[in-house]
């Protein structure tokens, strides 16, 4: 080698960008859509477009006053009021759906200085935000007319086993609950075309379900249906595996799983909600700082961290 060329970092180039990685995610949530608006009707679109167009418009207008940069483009603010939108009921009234859209956005991500630097995932933050400020609107469920009763959430939290809807029915989302987190089936195809196209990794997701299918079955609380009920897969798939709020390296993406699993059974079994996933998620988000500085990999030759 007779000569060395000393440059500074990112030493490797990629052509992806965030705008790519978010027209994955948009890509991989709409599964999740056509099972809703097959479920709940068109106001699941409805829905769906106000919360996209309240979180861009309220991105572009936070900016604009800020004097930064227009990151409109780069479709983060489109994917957000999507995971928004499907944290939902179909019911919600637009204004509720709104002025989440705006949480979302303008405190809990623009506020702390936009993409990247958000400490936590705007759509689960907004979505608990509204369920303690809109607990009634929150949580009237829509329940398609081939199901009465509660949520399996709800169900399973009275221990009235005989109401819960067939695993075929929790398959293919035809129950109660928000309306982009019902369509099991939907979200599964989903999760596999983000991991297929190397968007998320499976540790994150496989940790989160893990854990809640091991601890459910060891105090004997129907496993398959927690894996299928409320928002266990939007949020493993879509909201745990974050890249700017969610451990960088593979060991702290499992232990943030982990973590989410076990305070959403935690949540689910002893808590006054019947869901907890929002919730877990949110937690371990502020967490993410410690597990990143506990995980970090030494560099060769380096000093012990």
């Amino acid at each position: 080698m007779s000569r060395m060329i000393v440059s500074v970092s990112p030493h490797i180039r990629d052509k992806t960008t965030t705008a790519v990685i978010m027209r994955d995610v948009l890509i991989a949530l709409f599964p999740a859509l056509i099972a809703a608006i097959l479920v709940f009707g068109w106001r699941s679109l409805l829905v769906t477009a106000v919360c996209v167009v309240s979180c861009m418009t309220g991105e572009w207008a936070f900016e604009k006053l800020t004097g930064r940069p227009n990151t409109v483009g780069d479709l983060s603010a489109a994917v957000t009021g999507v995971l928004l939108a499907y944290s939902l009921p179909a019911g919600i009234p637009v204004w509720q759906a709104v002025l989440g859209s705006l949480v979302a956005i303008a405190v809990v991500k623009q506020l702390f200085g936009g993409i990247g630097r958000n400490f936590a995932n705007p759509a689960v933050t907004a979505r608990i935000v509204m369920l303690l400020a809109f607990s009634e609107t929150m949580t009237a469920w829509v329940i398609p007319d081939a199901v009465s009763g509660a949520t399996p959430l709800a169900v399973l939290k009275g221990g009235d086993l005989q109401n819960l809807p067939g695993l075929l029915q929790m398959l293919l989302g035809v129950r109660g609950g928000c309306l982009g987190e019902t369509g099991a089936l939907a979200l599964l195809a989903g999760g596999a075309y983000l991991l297929i196209r190397r968007v998320i990794s499976w540790h994150t997701p496989a940790a989160f379900a893990g854990t809640v299918l091991l601890l459910t079955f060891l105090l004997g609380k129907q496993p398959v249906y927690q894996l299928m009920s409320g928002g266990l897969l939007l949020g493993a798939f879509f909201m745990a595996t974050d890249y700017s709020t969610t451990p960088m390296t593979n060991s702290g993406r499992l232990i943030f799983g982990v973590g989410c699993g076990l305070i959403t059974v935690l949540i689910r079994v002893w808590g006054n909600y019947p869901e907890g996933v929002s919730f877990s998620i949110l937690m371990m988000n502020i967490l993410t700082p410690y597990i990143a500085r506990f995980t970090r990999q030494r560099p060769l030759g380096g000093a012990k961290l």
